[in-house]
C-alpha cells in the first residue's frame, strides 16, 4: 500500500502505523455507536417498559475480507480506497422481535445529534432478489482523540430475529458454495424468506392482540 489517505480532517501516511490507526478508529466507532444504542434501549425500556433490541452484534472486517471486497469492486488494495469506497468495515447489527421495531429504532438512531446518516437502504420494503430483508444505515460518528476529531463510518443493520436467522443461513450457504449455490437451493432459500415474512407478520399481529387484551383487562379492572 502506497500514498496517503484522508478520512475526516486527517491525512494518514500509509504503512503499518497508519493501518493500525485506521483500525483503531473503526473499533472506537463501534464502541461509540454501541454505547449510544445501549443507552437508547435502556431509555426506551425505562419510559415504555419495553425492550426493542433483543441483542446487538458488532464486528470489524478482517484484512482478508477488506482486500477481497476491494478487488471484487475493481479497486486497488490501498487504505485510501478502503476508507473511501467501503462503508461496512465497521458494522453493528441490531436484532429486534417485531418488524415495527425496525423503523422505530431507525428513527431513534437518526435523531442522535452527533450521528450523521449518510445513506439508507431499506431491504425490508424492497427485498433483494434472493429474499434478503434488512434495514441498512451508513452513519458517521465523531471519534474524539487527544489532538483531533475524526468522523468514522459505521454500517448499522436492523432486522428481526427471524430475518437474522435466515440471513445467517444464507451467508453460510453462500460461503460454502462461493456464491454459486445450486438453483434448487437458491429457490428453497427464497421460499424460506417468504415463510420468514409470514412469521414476522403473524408474530407482530399476535403481539398487538396481546397488548389489546392487556389494555382491556386493565380498563375492566379500573371500572
Amino acid at each position: 500500500m502506497n500514498g496517503s489517505v484522508l478520512t475526516g480532517p486527517i491525512a494518514f501516511d500509509e504503512g503499518i502505523d497508519s493501518w493500525e490507526t485506521v483500525m483503531f478508529l473503526y473499533n472506537s466507532a463501534l464502541k461509540e455507536v454501541g454505547t449510544k444504542l445501549d443507552i437508547l434501549n435502556d431509555e426506551f425500556r425505562h419510559i415504555h417498559q419495553y425492550n426493542p433490541i433483543e441483542y446487538i452484534k458488532s464486528r470489524v472486517k478482517s484484512p482478508e475480507s477488506i482486500v477481497k471486497k476491494l478487488k471484487s469492486h475493481g479497486y486497488e488494495t490501498s487504505i485510501n480506497n478502503m476508507v473511501e469506497h467501503l462503508n461496512d468495515i465497521a458494522g453493528i447489527r441490531l436484532v429486534c422481535s417485531f418488524t415495527k421495531d425496525i423503523y422505530r429504532l431507525a428513527e431513534m438512531i437518526a435523531s442522535q445529534r452527533d450521528l450523521n446518516v449518510l445513506s439508507i437502504k431499506d431491504y425490508f420494503k424492497e427485498p433483494k432478489e434472493n429474499g434478503y430483508k434488512s434495514y441498512h444505515m451508513i452513519v458517521t460518528v465523531p471519534i474524539f482523540m487527544s489532538d483531533r476529531t475524526v468522523d468514522t463510518k459505521v454500517e448499522i443493520q436492523i432486522r428481526t430475529i427471524a430475518m437474522d436467522f435466515w440471513a445467517s443461513l444464507e451467508h453460510k450457504i453462500a460461503y460454502k458454495f462461493e456464491g454459486n449455490a445450486p438453483a434448487y437451493i437458491k429457490s428453497e432459500l427464497r421460499e424460506c424468506a417468504g415463510i420468514v415474512s409470514i412469521l414476522d407478520e403473524k408474530m407482530l399481529s399476535l403481539n398487538e392482540a396481546i397488548l389489546k387484551e392487556k389494555e382491556k383487562e386493565k380498563q375492566e379492572a379500573a371500572s
